[in-house]
């Protein structure tokens, strides 16, 4: 029995091995990449740092109470029980002068600005882990598809976790898009997968890059993690400061909060519109995800004018029911001037012709 067992046991460590040598999971920086990673102020110690110190976990959890809670301790609404309503657009057939946002769910969504379109994180395989069945998209969240994007002049990449980089999506859109704007070391994902390297820029924190004439981007700090397998912070997560001829935007990646938000409002605010993250949060992992009550705070560090709240409505990556983060982010920005855009998935939404937004989810 003994031998079966360990037979057993080394058919399944072979298994999983190479799985996760699959070309779904990326490479690795080169060793000539890695040095020149010695450079940043974030590096040390073989990994990329947050600025504030960041456990992976509360000071009061424990990996055990975590995964308990976690598994067994669900809102019973942690899913829609219904298809979620949702619009779609013709986006390769976009005037020009159109200056529009749509969001995809989650942490997807595509801008067009003074003639230029740009496509941030997007994810559109239907899962957000490489084993599909562990997390599916919410039915009625899947509208859009890569064919469905027209040509692409910059993709943004927050972060190399599997909601925000999928393999499957950017592999599709690999014809359409001229040019992409990511962090350190998650280059290296990309050209494994076959994209030229002359078209990726990775940026630091504080560096910018010059895109189109009249648009420039610049990299700046979040507090989270990396990594698509047993290893993490390899490569920098970051957001984004994209500066166009009439507009200028804040793309927030995944971001706990900290004094980085006042940073950024400082040196580039004020800003049009902030895409802030609401969804997928615990205080078990207070650190890597806001929590209701600083989502706000965040807007008014950044001196922010509008905040699209994503994060939420298409994947269930925390215990909380699936609407209440919409319910609490919407309670917290109801007093004040900051306006808050909550379009439907798939919903055209016009910088230059707002119109109210309706309170979809309650109808789900």
């Amino acid at each position: 029995m003994a031998v079966i067992f360990i037979c057993l046991l080394l058919l399944i460590v072979i298994a999983v091995y190479s799985f996760m040598r699959g070309p779904q999971f990326g490479k690795k920086p080169t060793a000539a990449e890695i040095g020149t990673f010695r450079r940043s102020d974030h590096y040390l110690g073989g990994q990329f740092q947050n600025l504030s110190p960041t456990p992976n976990l509360s000071k009061n959890a424990n990996m055990a109470g975590v995964m308990y809670r976690f598994f067994f301790k669900k809102s019973p609404r942690n899913k829609p029980a219904r298809a979620l309503p949702s619009g779609k657009s013709d986006l390769k057939n976009l005037a020009p002068y159109e200056n529009i946002l749509v969001w995809f769910g989650h942490s997807s969504y595509f801008l067009q600005l003074d003639g230029k379109a740009f496509l941030i994180d997007p994810v559109f395989s239907g899962a957000a882990s490489p084993v599909k069945a562990t997390t599916r998209s919410f039915r009625g969240s899947d509208v859009y598809t890569a064919e469905d994007m027209p040509e692409i002049d910059v993709l943004f990449i927050s972060h190399d976790h599997w909601d925000h980089l999928d393999h499957e999506t950017v592999l599709k859109l690999k014809p359409k898009v001229k040019r992409i704007v990511t962090g350190l070391g998650t280059g290296a994902h990309l050209k494994s997968w076959g994209y030229d390297a002359s078209k990726i820029t990775e940026l630091d924190w504080w560096e910018h890059a010059y895109l189109i004439s009249g648009f420039k981007v610049h990299a700046t700090p979040a507090r989270h993690f990396s990594g698509r397998g047993l290893k993490r912070n390899g490569t920098l997560w970051t957001s984004f400061v994209l500066e166009t001829p009439s507009r200028k935007v804040f793309l927030g990646g995944d971001s706990g909060y900290d004094f980085h938000f006042a940073d950024i409002g400082r040196k580039h605010g004020p800003f049009d519109l902030a895409v802030l993250e609401c969804g997928q949060y615990n205080p078990d992992w207070p650190y890597i995800h806001m929590l209701p009550g600083e989502w706000k705070q965040a807007a008014l560090d950044l001196n922010a004018h509008a905040v699209l709240p994503v994060h939420w409505a298409k994947f269930s990556l925390a215990p909380h029911a699936w609407d209440e983060p919409i319910e609490k982010i919407s309670e917290e920005f109801s007093h004040g001037d900051i306006q808050l855009w909550t379009p439907a998935i798939g919903e055209k939404v016009d910088f230059d012709d707002l119109v109210p937004f309706s309170k979809w989810w309650k109808t789900v």
